[in-house]
């Protein structure tokens, strides 16, 4: 077979990564679409309940096997499997498939508390395999650009982070609703994309006090099992002084589809990746000092399957494990510490 060459690092590559598709939904089959246009991974197999689904996917992998379950997927010879079923599921499956020495990437969350991603993360270790999530946010060229800015301090010492996420709509399948099953509402489901973005881009500094305040339909977020937030701020105390203050919600009235920034504010200057229009997808950056704005990075930007090819390149590079990961432990603890003890009047 002919040798392939990574994208970006110009190393060959005897055959494609043998990898699994385990839920091939819209996201699921995105994810895998992006992975199979880099030459770097071939469908192996898919699975999923739903025959919609696969005949979807079939059409862009039409020499996948059809199987079953991840046991039917993990009895076979692969690289690595791709994990985007609902989230009560992924922190088993993940450790599943780690078990069988088999790489993972997995939707987000990776669990639905700090506990289970760290167990995830101590099988990778055991395991000595790569583990992706699809925090897909940091692949935006908007926020490459203000990540190039925070390194060679351009914006000075950061004093204050902004982020918000408000979404129009709210999740459409009812497992998003029992917390059970999604592990709460809509902090762990849009929040932590952002908790993720402001950590990464600083570096990962270490979180030393998190308050909150949940609400549901209008009101402070009762202990009830089944109610999840679906508006909620949090503020973030770092160790190296800043604040960040996140504000998420479903369903808001904000006029248009969503509304999403990210905004770093320091001694030196500003920057910022907001979305354009009420676009779930299209982000400019911008940089501030003083009243002067200046254009950083502008749409069209192709950037949602960025952080599954990304894994696609590690997973043929070098299959073990990545010390990143860790990191994922961090964002966890901070979910956990946003729903431990929001503020009750």
């Amino acid at each position: 077979m002919n040798s392939i060459i990574i994208p970006d690092q110009g190393e060959p590559i005897t055959r494609p990564a043998r990898v699994g598709f385990l839920g091939v939904g819209w996201i699921g089959r995105h994810r895998m679409e992006a992975m199979l246009a880099t030459g770097l991974v071939e469908a192996a197999a898919i699975a999923d309940p739903s025959p919609e689904m696969v005949q979807a996917a079939t059409k862009a992998a039409p020499q996948a096997k059809l199987l079953s379950d991840l046991d039917e997927l993990l009895a076979l010879d692969l690289d690595g499997v791709v994990i985007a079923t609902p989230s009560a599921q992924h922190a088993e499956q993940t450790i599943r498939a780690l078990n069988a020495g088999v790489a993972v990437f997995c939707q987000k969350p990776l669990g639905r508390t700090a506990r289970e991603v760290k167990a995830v993360v101590e099988a990778a270790r055991t395991a000595d395999r790569v583990i992706g999530v699809d925090l897909s946010y940091r692949h935006t060229e908007a926020m490459q650009r203000i990540k190039a800015l925070l390194k060679a301090q351009h914006l000075g010492q950061v004093s204050a982070i902004d982020l918000t996420f408000h979404n129009a709509y709210g999740p459409d399948k009812p497992w998003f609703y029992d917390k059970k099953l999604s592990g709460g509402g809509c902090v762990i489901d849009l929040g932590v994309h952002l908790i993720d973005l402001a950590l990464w881009a600083l570096d990962f500094p270490d979180v030393i006090k998190v308050t909150s305040n949940l609400l549901a339909r209008g009101r402070p977020l009762s202990n009830a099992p089944e109610e999840v937030e679906d508006y909620a701020v949090a503020t973030l105390l770092l160790a190296t002084g800043a604040v960040v203050r996140l504000a998420c919600s479903w369903r808001l009235h904000a006029g248009q589809d969503c509304i999403i920034d990210a905004s770093f504010y320091g001694t030196a200057g500003g920057a910022a990746m907001r979305n354009v229009g009420g676009s779930f997808y299209d982000f400019v950056a911008q940089r501030f000092s003083g009243t002067v704005t200046e254009q950083l990075a502008d749409q069209p930007d192709e950037w949602g399957g960025r952080a599954a090819t990304a894994w696609a390149r590690q997973l043929v590079r070098n299959r073990g494990f990545d010390p990143e990961a860790e990191h994922l432990v961090r964002v966890a603890e901070v979910i956990d510490q946003i729903y431990a003890n929001p503020y009750q009047p």
